[in-house]
């Protein structure tokens, strides 16, 4: 397991922690949450930081708010359908309208990554702003999804650009040091990678509602297992 992979782990359920017992402190639930994944102890660098357990309890907090949340797989089906409307240019998309475009990019990274949920939810929303603002579509695709999506997903939204300059070598060396020190910046390379190809014309694609069924059933999944530690 990746070491970034670890943190993460240690940082949710110190999170976990913190919300059960509002009262205890950062240092302590660090300890305690790898007393209990990782009994025969662990590298210090794979501790999380103050930070990394102030980001997994804001998505945590989350369950403290159902309205949206729970809606999620509605307000994303509301986002996508639009796209059918939107057609590109045919020198860069030969494959047609945003949906198509869309929905392509999802298949090739369940392809790479099957089960990696936030990373596939950024893959079938990346370009849901642009049936919203033509002229700013990352910018309107940011907003629609504040509060909808993790903080994860959002950063794959807000780094793909990046990722596909650096796919090209057109990123700048600090943009692209930076870039790499990110522990998901193989994840994000995929996404970018399944942009460009996912542009061809005749792949067969799921509908919406199919494509939604497969995140949620992945969000299901993920509920099982965190329940289950």
């Amino acid at each position: 397991m990746k070491h970034s992979k670890v943190r993460r782990q240690i940082a949710w359920e110190a999170a976990r922690l913190i919300r059960e017992q509002p009262e205890m402190r950062h240092s302590d639930a660090r300890r305690e949450a790898v007393e209990r994944l990782y009994p025969q102890g662990i590298r210090q660098v794979d501790i999380p930081s103050d930070a990394e357990v102030g980001q997994q309890m804001r998505t945590l907090a989350r369950a403290d708010q159902p309205t949206d949340w729970d809606r999620r797989f509605q307000l994303y089906a509301e986002l996508l359908h639009p796209l059918v409307d939107v057609k590109q240019n045919p020198c860069s998309h030969p494959e047609g309208d945003a949906l198509y475009h869309s929905l392509q990019v999802f298949l090739l990274v369940r392809e790479e990554i099957p089960y990696d949920e936030e990373l596939l939810t950024a893959a079938l929303l990346h370009d849901v702003g642009k049936a919203i603002d033509r002229k700013q579509p990352q910018a309107a695709t940011l907003k629609a999804l504040l509060g909808i999506v993790t903080e994860r997903t959002l950063w794959f939204l807000e780094n793909l650009a990046a990722g596909s300059s650096h796919l090209n070598a057109s990123l700048g060396i600090r943009a692209r040091k930076r870039l790499e020190t990110s522990e998901d910046f193989d994840e994000l390379l995929c996404l970018a990678k399944c942009d460009l190809a996912g542009r061809q014309i005749g792949i067969v694609v799921p509908e919406v509602e199919e494509a939604l069924e497969m995140l949620r059933e992945l969000a299901v999944s993920h509920d099982d297992l965190s329940d289950s530690e």
